[in-house]
């Protein structure tokens, strides 16, 4: 019944993403869009970023589901549309792309 919550993290997210909040240059904020055909997955990506992340960083959560609606410098992603992406005012970093396969060369780009 449950998909989201049983999802592993992918290798290096959440080192990534503790970095980006130790850092004095960011204010990251997690933007998941919802799948509008499970009305569970609000719920299930909230609990799975409160298992993962902890209580705290659900504060920094953001469903949405046109991610072009938001304003940001900066938006890491597996998608560059679909979700709005291709609306979004800012930098789109292509997640799992030739260039930035990993949260690794994320990193590097960010200067983490």
């Amino acid at each position: 019944m449950f998909f989201f919550t049983h999802l592993d993290p992918i290798l290096g997210d959440i080192e990534s993403f503790s970095l980006l909040l130790a850092s004095p240059n960011f204010d990251p904020y997690i933007l998941m869009a919802p799948s509008i055909e499970n009305p569970l997955c609000y719920t299930e990506k909230r609990l799975w970023v409160e298992e993962c992340l902890g209580l705290e960083v659900t504060n920094k959560l953001i469903i949405c589901s046109n991610k072009g609606g938001l304003r940001g410098d900066i938006l890491v992603d597996d998608w560059t549309h679909g979700r709005g992406q291709e609306n979004f005012i800012g930098e789109i970093i292509k997640f799992g792309s030739t260039s930035r396969p990993s949260w690794q060369e994320v990193n590097k780009q960010l200067d983490l």
